[in-house]
């Protein structure tokens, strides 16, 4: 994925990764180290950002009180890629570009996904999917650095 980033940005310049909380973190900086290996000189800004109170469901989901954005840098015109570890039903991402937007007005937002699992609820589709992984709705999919886990 740090490949397909650098080569469909043409390079990493005004580019930014923020994962989404809490998942998308730890893929985040995992990403932007990779990216620091394959390109030394280049310096992408990494943030997360906690999209828990946008969510649409807040009633039905626990909020993590442990989960914070970290965003230090200003993303007002620059290209923000939102990385998550799985992406599902849509609506983790939808609230992080609301939450997003209270941080300023990007460029452009891309989604990076380590697992795309399907069973959509709203029209959003990832530009950087590590695997399509086809489950039924009611199993669970955990990424963790050592691999996928599907129960």
């Amino acid at each position: 994925m740090a490949h397909e980033i650098i080569e469909r940005n043409q390079g990493l310049d005004g580019v930014a990764l923020i994962g989404i909380q809490t998942g998308g973190v730890w893929v985040a900086d995992a990403l932007g180290g990779e990216i620091a290996r394959i390109d030394p000189d280049s310096a992408v800004p990494v943030g997360s950002i906690d999209a828990s109170l946008y969510r649409d469901d807040i009633g039905l989901r626990p909020v993590s009180p442990a989960a914070v954005s970290d965003i230090d840098f200003d993303i007002d015109g620059i290209t923000i890629v939102l990385v998550d570890d799985v992406l599902f039903t849509g609506r983790t991402v939808r609230a992080a570009l609301d939450a997003l937007a209270d941080y300023g007005r990007p460029r452009a937002v891309q989604l990076a996904v380590v697992v795309d699992r399907g069973h959509r609820e709203l029209p959003i589709r990832p530009d950087y999917v590590g695997k399509n992984l086809p489950t039924s709705s009611d199993e669970n999919v955990a990424v963790t650095a050592d691999g996928v886990v599907i129960s």
